[in-house]
């Protein structure tokens, strides 16, 4: 099993970065692929990004793209969120979870057994 923690939250202004990351415990990190999902006060929970388990291939969601970017390092089991240029609806809990290989669905909550604890994310104007 495996179990995460996030890290990095907190409060910036309009325009600002963050940097989220997520610490992974247990083996064969680099079988697990690693997501990020985010959820506002009394809206669905949204996918953000992932990234694969061995090619490493990205995936964003528009709201997002060209603003923030994922990336890990296997070596030291965690995963990150570069956040850039922050809105103040990017306004939201970061959650990261994971699992074993790869789904189709990668942007569903449904695919994932493990999952943070969560960061809070709080972009003022």
């Amino acid at each position: 099993q495996v179990q995460l923690v996030e890290s990095g939250g907190g409060l910036v202004q309009a325009g600002g970065s963050l940097r989220l990351s997520c610490a992974a415990s247990g083996d064969s990190f680099r079988t697990y692929t690693m997501v990020w999902f985010r959820q506002a006060p009394g809206k669905e929970r949204e996918f953000v990004g992932a990234i694969r388990e061995s090619s490493s291939t990205k995936y964003y969601a528009n709201s997002v793209k060209g603003r923030f970017s994922i990336s890990r390092d296997n070596a030291k089991n965690t995963v990150y969120l570069q956040m850039n240029n922050l809105k103040p609806e990017d306004t939201a809990v970061y959650y990261c979870a994971a699992r074993r290989y790869w789904s189709v669905n990668y942007a569903s909550g449904r695919e994932y057994n493990h999952w943070g604890q969560g960061t809070q994310v709080t972009v003022s104007s």
